[in-house]
């Protein structure tokens, strides 16, 4: 009934809309927006000029790209277009762009939006996955460094904000269709349309996208009962075993975005909404053996080394995001009011089996697990926002904001009979031929998993109010937003806990704008917050979770926040070029880390090993501060005005102390940068190019895991034909390096066993991927 209730909300939001803007419009039929403003199929198809990095007007930190300057390198999807902007970050898979972190923290330091609103994900730390949302639909993607009261607080490293076309950016419509070839000759199609035209007094936008979605890669681990670091010769003394992996990643993207806009000298009116839905499936399949090296063809004393254990693990994976919006501003004697309501919704649905043979002993025996997640994260928002003007080129800004939010997690998990296998399987059976799959029996005893079932509703009360204006060469804004969040946080499983909290923040902000011939200078200052994660705010204890230690969550958790301030520099280059620098320091208070409870575990031994609960609790404070550059220009001045170049390089630290010692923020690499060129040839109406990125190392520490992360670097090179005004075609090859990514892996049993470097297991571990080659052609109509 709530759900009815919620998606009928969000219906009636856009008819109250509809309703209130119905005497307004009927004064014009004719838009306000200029025939000028709007693109039409062909310019979006075939182009005619490079495309650089935009210079935004507002007072606010912010930078600007337009769709046109990520598209001739073909990104996939959002999280593809931003590997070639400042300052952002990923640990995924290799080939794969899916949790941005901006300045190189945890995804959820970054505040996510689409068009502007809130989105909801259904990861733990609240972040939105950016491969969700196809390239093709993306106008531009705005970096917003610092924050304003006119935006909810949730974005300490940042605001990316992921702009969808609407109706007043296109006119006509085009084609896409292309394919994908994987270095294993798997080929993926790629397509889509978008077509905008007049429909009434206003503008009307549909777009679809099919995207291919595959990932073929391949790892390789070796484990060892000790370090280098305690042991010279570990190599030869404390081998335990490696594992050859493959992990498949086959899948396809829907998506569809649809908008309908009327703007008039008085009122704006726009109702939008986009719709994303995967289906993937992940297939991993291991091997572990005894020798570093050797024949992978025998079970036991056949061949070079010894089958330990075969194991597959399959995750089918069924995903629907959906959001709708409707926004209204109307100018009036008043000022200028402006009213939005929105319904986003998320649901991850996820069936895993893993099965398993073990060979590495007398008898062979299976096991058999089964995991299956329904996740559905729904939120309901309304907002108000009033303007009106107080002097000379100064106004007054003040709103509110109510947001319901629901997120609803069922995870069950069942397990197979465990039994041992005919003796003649341990000589003959082959791990080419078979698979654990062909031993499975029926799943038994369906159960939810430790704090498996639970709810945690939130509403958030929001006021804010600013002043903005220009003083001559200086543009300001200053402003201040009051948050106020209930949370209840419900553990539906036997005996779990239910409990209640609320917190309040006072977030103020201020930004200015200095012009100073061909350059300008931004200085900016804000308060910001971020919310717990939903896993550390859930009241479950998880024995050994952490090793051999325990994990208790904490409801009791309050946000973390931050007060940060950005400096920066531009600089205009002939007509379209501009050059910057940026310099940022943020200081983050209540920070949650692990903390010793003092409470022994499950696990401890009072006479030996000693194991504990730890709890993530408001601790301690850290730093993150760095430099970032940025440059993207024609080089006219060299007299090559149809070559293109950008790059970007970005220097990031930080520091933080935990119970262990000083370290820097979990993931945060200390230098990402990328470059490149296009080269223009209007004669033949052809153009290439190519990019190269490449980012720093990153570390995590955790209570007994220690992980360092490195990428190799990724190269892309696109050529481009254009036949005519109408059509395009371009063939594009990426991570041409074969990038791969390599983790090393510190694991002990206790905490103290941490702190004396006793290993439990050395991990090395290295994936690797190889090239991916599309055709893209576009017709425009």
């Amino acid at each position: 009934m709530k759900s009815i209730l919620t998606s009928l909300a969000g219906a009636s939001i856009a008819t109250i809309a509809l309703a209130t803007a119905a005497p307004a419009l009927a004064q014009s039929d004719t838009p306000a927006a200029s025939d000028d403003s709007i693109e039409t199929a062909q310019e979006i198809v075939v182009k005619g000029t490079i495309a650089y990095r935009n210079r935004t007007e507002g007072a606010e930190p912010q930078l600007v790209y337009d769709q046109d300057f990520f598209q001739r390198f073909e990104p996939l999807t959002a999280g593809d277009a931003l590997k070639r902007v400042p300052s952002v970050t990923f640990l995924s898979d290799v080939i794969e762009s899916d949790g941005a972190r901006l300045r190189g923290l945890d995804p959820g330091y970054t505040q996510i939006l689409i068009n502007g609103e809130k989105v909801p994900g259904t990861n733990a730390d609240r972040s939105f996955f950016l491969d969700r949302i196809p390239a093709e639909l993306v106008k531009q993607v705005e970096i917003v460094r610092s924050s304003s009261a006119r935006r909810t607080g949730d974005a300490v490293a940042g605001t990316l904000n992921i702009v969808l076309r609407d109706g007043y950016q296109l006119d006509g419509g085009y084609l896409r269709g292309g394919a994908l070839l994987f270095d294993d000759g798997k080929v993926k199609p790629s397509l889509g349309a978008v077509f905008g035209t007049q429909v009434g007094p206003g503008r009307l936008l549909i777009g679809a996208n099919l995207q291919g979605r595959y990932n073929p890669k391949k790892k390789f681990s070796l484990r060892y009962g000790d370090s280098p670091e305690n042991d010279p010769n570990y190599a030869a003394n404390e081998f335990d075993n490696r594992e050859d992996q493959s992990d498949v990643r086959n899948g396809t993207d829907y998506a569809l975005n649809a908008s309908y806009s009327i703007d008039t000298e008085t009122t704006d009116f726009e109702l939008s909404g986009f719709w994303v839905h995967t289906d993937r499936l992940e297939t991993e399949r291991s091997f572990e053996y005894d020798t570093v090296t050797g024949s992978r063809g025998s079970v036991r004393n056949g061949g070079d080394g010894n089958l330990l254990v075969d194991n597959s693990n399959i995750n089918n994976i069924l995903q629907y995001n959906y959001s709708l919006a409707a926004k209204l501003s109307h100018q009036w004697a008043a000022g200028e009011t402006k009213l939005k309501g929105g319904f986003a919704k998320f649901i991850d649905n996820q069936w895993e089996t893993e099965n398993e043979i073990e060979f590495d002993r007398s008898a062979p025996r299976f096991t058999g697990d089964r995991f299956d997640t329904r996740i559905v994260d729904k939120e309901l928002s309304f907002g108000i926002e009033h303007k009106v003007p107080a002097g000379d080129s100064i106004d007054v800004v003040f709103g509110g904001y109510y947001q319901d939010k629901d997120r609803d997690t069922r995870i069950v998990e069942a397990t197979r009979q465990r039994f041992n296998m005919a003796t003649s399987l341990h000589t003959g059976y082959s791990q080419f031929d078979g698979s654990p799959e062909s031993f499975a029996r029926e799943f038994t005893g369906f159960a939810p998993i430790t704090g498996g079932f639970s709810t945690i509703e939130e509403q958030r009360k929001d006021l804010f109010a600013l002043v903005e204006g220009k003083s001559g060469a200086i543009k300001w804004e200053v402003g201040v937003r009051w948050e106020n969040t209930n949370v209840a946080i419900r553990d539906l499983t036997p005996g779990g806990v239910s409990i209640d909290t609320d917190y309040d923040h006072i977030l103020p902000s201020a930004s200015a704008k200095i012009e100073l011939g061909d350059g300008r200078v931004t200085i900016s200052g804000a308060r910001t917050v971020r919310r717990p994660r939903f896993d550390d705010a859930s009241p479950i204890l998880l024995e050994e979770e952490l090793g051999d230690n325990d994990f208790l969550g904490n409801p009791l958790l309050k946000p973390e926040s931050a007060w940060g301030a950005d400096l920066g520099y531009e600089h205009r280059l002939g007509r379209t070029g501009v050059v910057g620098v940026n310099v940022f320091y943020r200081r983050i208070s209540d920070l949650i880390e692990l903390a010793n409870t003092g409470v022994p575990g499950a696990a401890d031994d009072p006479t030996g090993d000693r194991t504990w609960i730890y709890q993530p609790r408001n601790t301690g404070d850290g730093s993150v501060y760095g430099v970032e550059f940025d440059v993207s220009t024609s080089l006219s001045f060299l007299g090559l005005p149809d070559t293109g170049i950008f790059g970007n390089l970005s220097l990031l630290e930080s520091d933080i102390t935990d119970e262990l010692g000083e370290r820097r923020f979990n993931g945060q690499s200390n230098i990402v940068y990328n470059f490149g060129f296009i080269q223009d040839i209007p004669s033949f109406g052809a153009a290439f190019g190519a990019t190269y990125r490449k980012q720093g190392a990153a570390y995590d520490r955790f209570v007994a895991e220690e992980v360092r992360t490195t990428y190799g670097a990724d190269l892309e090179v696109f050529v481009e034909k254009r036949f005519g005004k109408n059509f395009t075609i371009r063939a594009v090859g990426s991570n041409l390096l074969d990038s791969a990514k390599a983790e090393v892996f510190n694991k002990f049993n206790t905490t103290q066993d941490q702190i004396d470097r006793n290993f439990d297991e050395y991990e090395l571990e290295r994936e690797t991927a190889g090239p991916v080659f599309q055709v893209m052609a576009r017709l425009a109509f």
